[in-house]
């Protein structure tokens, strides 16, 4: 295959076949993480839900992914993604069996609390798919990957409500749930057998510690630990949500422990970040060995608004149009799947202008794009045809996803042997994006909900300005002290 095209048809090339597998495993993680989005009304009948109940649900589905990703991230640049996808694919068939058991809305809340890990296989593949693709298609590549894979939440919004009624009577989301569990695990089992980390003959580069991300100077050093801090400050939010104050999932006692155990893995985290870099604090970094931190953290601050806002709009969209045109949860789930619809076009081609055009100038066009779409989405209501408002839906989720894909067309080229913890890193932000949004939606409305998230973009688009051009080769050491120069650019 030529180093600047990608043919995804010829699955005899190894990197073709690897990119197919792939994204596949990441459509299945998505399948499962929102399988109970378009089923709203039955699991909300089961449980004689209230409204307030259900919102917290849907914080909690996006809740434990912030520190899972970051977890995700640093095993898979230890391990490798062949053994960390498989094993999650797995396991997660296991919490889709929890989840389907549930006998009240407590255990039912702690199912969808750690299925929310579920969402952290997105970061494997992102390490992955930049092993085996050159910084000129990396970008397409990624694209393809995350687009695929995130049309995973608009495969469960089509097929799981007709899934359910196929298993009928009032437990039918339980078989469909599980259902897609079943098929998860036993593609763990075969993604095992068929992946392999690199192509034939390459390094896989690995930290030289772990337990924290590397950085290459003292300023990059706190200024990680600035931006540890919202992760912890989003899941403590949380905790206030789901307390007397909230929905009164927790005891007042409960929510203080929590406080504080967050405030103790805080401390725990910073030390270990400390333990990484000590060498480089007293001693310094070799100039060819270093990257900037910013660039991680403007990624962080666009993923925040671009994947947060599509997890937020993804979780709540399906009942924003049975509340506001009255369809049926089928219809709903098929029109509200339109936003993911466009994944599969819209985040390949963010990633193919960034590789063609620029990464900083593609970024700041679709942050732009997305402000207006989303103001756009703020104005419907039912007097709006209802193809019109697709339209508007889709329309706002092309610019939504373009952004995602043009953020991960970079991720891969700050530091090949940190892309896990980075990608993880950036992950977690969206779904710290995904907790504030739908806490913000528990107290508006949808219109107004819509309007914020426009808002807030205004942070993306001031932050790409800081955006730096990859440029030339970044430089990896082996073990054996061999120096070896990849392309960024």
């Amino acid at each position: 295959m030529s180093q600047s095209k990608i043919n995804l048809f010829k699955i005899s090339d190894p990197r073709i076949f690897t990119l197919h597998i792939t994204w596949f495993a990441f459509f299945l993680t998505f399948v499962m993480w929102f399988s109970h989005a378009p089923m709203r009304d039955a699991i909300m009948t089961s449980f004689d839900m209230t409204t307030a109940q259900w919102k917290a649900l849907l914080i909690l589905n996006v809740a434990l992914t912030i520190p899972s990703r970051i977890v995700i991230g640093m095993l898979v640049d230890k391990f490798g993604p062949r053994h960390v996808y498989s094993g999650l694919l797995i396991a997660a068939g296991g919490l889709c069996l929890f989840f389907s058991m549930a006998s009240s809305y407590e255990m039912l809340a702690l199912a969808r609390l750690l299925m929310g890990f579920i969402g952290a296989g997105f970061v494997i593949g992102i390490r992955m798919i930049g092993e085996w693709f050159p910084a000129k298609t990396v970008g397409l590549a990624e694209g393809i990957y995350g687009g695929w894979g995130n049309f995973g939440s608009a495969a469960a919004a089509w097929t799981l409500p007709t899934l359910m009624l196929f298993y009928g009577g009032p437990d039918g989301w339980r078989y469909a749930v599980l259902t897609t569990g079943v098929i998860a695990a036993c593609y763990g089992v075969f993604f095992f057998w068929k992946a392999r980390n690199t192509p034939k003959g390459s390094t896989y580069f690995k930290p030289k510690k772990s337990g924290g991300l590397e950085v290459t100077s003292r300023r990059d050093f706190y200024f990680l630990i600035g931006m540890t801090v919202p992760m912890y400050a989003c899941l403590a939010v949380l905790a206030w949500k789901l307390s007397p104050s909230g929905v009164s999932l927790l005891s007042q006692g409960a929510t203080y422990g929590i406080y504080v155990a967050l405030a103790a893995l805080f401390i725990v985290q910073v030390s270990s970040i400390y333990n990484v870099n000590k060498d480089m604090l007293q001693n310094g970094v070799d100039e060819q060995q270093h990257y900037k931190f910013k660039q991680v953290a403007i990624l962080d601050i666009n993923y925040f608004v671009t994947f947060g806002s599509e997890l937020a709009v993804v979780s709540m969209l399906p009942g924003f149009f049975m509340d506001t045109f009255g369809l049926t949860p089928q219809m709903a789930g098929l029109f509200g799947g339109g936003f993911a619809l466009m994944n599969l076009l819209a985040r390949p081609f963010g990633g193919l202008v960034s590789d063609k055009f620029g990464r900083r100038v593609t970024m700041l066009i679709l942050i732009c794009g997305l402000a207006v779409g989303y103001f756009v989405m703020g104005m419907v209501d039912g007097s709006w045809p209802l193809l019109l408002a697709v339209a508007a839906t889709m329309m706002c989720s092309f610019f939504v996803q373009s952004g995602e894909g043009a953020v991960f067309a970079i991720v891969p080229l700050v530091k090949r042997r940190l892309s896990g913890q980075i990608a993880g890193m950036v992950g977690a932000y969206g779904n710290v994006g995904a907790v504030t949004f739908l806490t913000i939606y528990s107290f508006v409305d949808a219109s107004t909900f819509f309007i914020v998230i426009a808002c807030s973009s205004a942070l993306a688009f001031a932050a790409s300005f800081f955006l730096e051009e990859p440029r030339g080769h970044t430089v990896e050491v082996l073990e054996d002290g061999t120096v070896q120069k990849i392309e960024v650019a």
